[in-house]
Parts: C-alpha cells; structure tokens; sequence
C-alpha cells in the first residue's frame, strides 16, 4: 500500500510540473515565503500589459489547512460545489491591475485550482456587470501584502528594499531545517555502533 501512495505521489507531482497553468517565465517568478496566516506565496508574473496597464499575477499555496478547510467550505457554500471538487483545492491564483501612478490597485481574477492545474472554480472582474466589477483600492491601505509587494515588479521599480527583506526570512527557515536532519543522522549513527 506504501508503495502505492509513494507512486502515487510522484506521478502526481509529474503531472503538476508539466501542468500548462505552471508555465509561467521562470525568471519572473519571485518567492514571497509565508504570510502571517502560514500560506506560501509567489509572484508568477508582472510587467504591462499590450495597453500599456501594469499588472502582475500572484500564487497562494494552502499550506495551513484550517484556512484550506475554510475555503474548501467556502467553495461549496457561496458557488455550489460539491465536496469532491472543493476538496481537491491545492493553490489560488490572483491577478492584479494597477494605476500608472502605482497608488491603487484592482484584482483582476480569482481562479483556485486542484494538484493537476485544473481550474475548480474562478471569477474575473471585468465590470460586466456589478457583482464582477473591478475595485481599486489604495495601495497604502494594504502596505507589505502581496499586491502591495507585486507592484514594485509591475510598476518596474527597485525592490532592493523589500528583495532582501524576503530572501533572509527564506534563507533562514532553509539553514536551520538543514541542521536539523544532520543532527540527527549523527546521533542515529552513534547510538547504532
């Protein structure tokens, strides 16, 4: 049986590589690390559009399963879906549009999707119609978000400033989950001679 889910599991992780809604340009793409709610973002993409609008697009992970399990409710309640398909929710994609002037932004699109990139369910805001159209809001009312941090990127403005600040709070969790497992390889090996 243990066999099986390890199969399992890496023809899934194959399938999600090769996926076409994970083709984004691999050197757009910027490592956010966890929010305060523990959910694990990426910036996907960002520049301008053909008209010339500044945008970027943004990738949530649901790495904490109590606000996985609450979207999952949400899914099923607020759009009808059934269990199976709300369950099957692995990441949340969003887009955004900003203002040229970098003080407002809108989102463009809400799409979650499954471990396959399958999409489950979306919503585009494109003002056809009230219940879809676009709400800008200040940038300022939602400083160090994802948004917010995104649109230096779309708005091609230094991120020196706010770069640095997310590769240390990477680059710490990676240097003590490395020490970690070779204390213990250690210990294992002493106690095994």
């Amino acid at each position: 049986m243990k066999k099986f889910a390890v199969f399992a599991l890496v023809i899934g992780l194959l399938v999600v590589v090769c996926a076409p809604s994970f083709a984004w340009d691999a050197a757009k793409q910027k490592a956010l690390g966890q929010d305060k709610n523990k959910m694990t973002w990426y910036i996907l993409d960002y520049g301008k559009d053909s008209s010339g609008v500044p945008y970027a697009v943004s990738r949530k992970y649901y790495t904490n399963t109590t606000i996985k399990n609450e979207t999952i409710e949400l899914l099923m309640t607020k759009f009808s879906l059934s269990p199976e398909v709300a369950g099957s929710l692995y990441f949340t994609e969003y887009g955004y549009e900003y203002t040229p002037d970098g003080k407002q932004f809108a989102q463009t699109y809400v799409r979650h999707y499954d471990m396959l990139g399958n999409e489950i369910h979306g919503t585009v805001y494109d003002d056809s119609s009230e219940a879809t159209k676009k709400n800008f809001i200040a940038l300022s009312a939602v400083a160090g978000s994802t948004p917010a941090k995104a649109a230096s990127y779309a708005l091609g403005r230094s991120v020196s400033t706010s770069a640095p600040a997310a590769q240390k709070s990477t680059a710490a969790p990676k240097k003590t989950s490395s020490t970690v497992p070779a204390k213990r390889v250690v210990r294992a090996k002493k106690t095994g001679n």
